[in-house]
């Protein structure tokens, strides 16, 4: 059995990677992103934290998230989440992978993988190669040739706010990324 252990830093930022079970391609659906939007949106309200950056593709979502001083509780937060979606999606007939008897036994239902990878961010270097890979995964994965193309990602809400050119990340032109960032 791992060792699996989690590194808490009260008020630190964290960069988060969650997948589907199977990477099943839930968020291309319309219903999923916005049930997926909604319980965020409501998690984050009763538990405040600072969304720096997010990318939902089909099968997985990356996030950056910086906590408030003295909280360290990205674990409650992203299990909420999960548990809420799976809840809500389930009642709404959304499809769920099968899942073995193992499974079946911990109560594990087949829309989300079990856990979740996290990085802890180190220092501002380590925060804008992250922040570049999020915002360029879907042009990693082929989604789209430019990055301001992806609807789905803070790219836009950056691009407003002056940090990146809205040609940035264009196939053309691929940033230095952070190696495969949980992936």
């Amino acid at each position: 059995m791992s060792d699996y252990r989690r590194y808490f830093v009260p008020g630190g930022t964290f960069f988060f990677t969650l997948v589907t079970e199977r990477r099943a391609r839930l968020f291309a659906d319309d219903l999923a992103r916005d049930i997926l939007g909604s319980l965020m949106r409501r998690c984050l309200s009763r538990y405040p934290i600072d969304t720096v950056a997010i990318v939902l593709l089909p099968d997985h979502l990356h996030a950056i998230w910086t906590l408030p001083g003295g909280d360290r509780a990205y674990s409650m937060r992203w299990r909420w989440i999960k548990r809420e979606f799976t809840r809500v999606w389930l009642a709404a007939d959304g499809g769920e992978a099968t899942v073995s008897q193992a499974q079946r036994s911990e109560r594990r239902r087949g829309v989300w993988q079990r856990r979740f990878w996290e990085h802890t961010i180190r220092d501002d270097k380590d925060l804008e190669s992250h922040f570049d890979y999020l915002h360029f995964n879907p042009v990693k994965h082929g989604y789209v040739s430019r990055v301001r193309d992806w609807p789905w990602s803070s790219f836009h809400r950056w691009v407003r706010q002056g940090h990146y050119q809205a040609d940035w990340g264009g196939a053309a032109q691929t940033p230095d990324l952070p190696g495969n960032a949980g992936e």
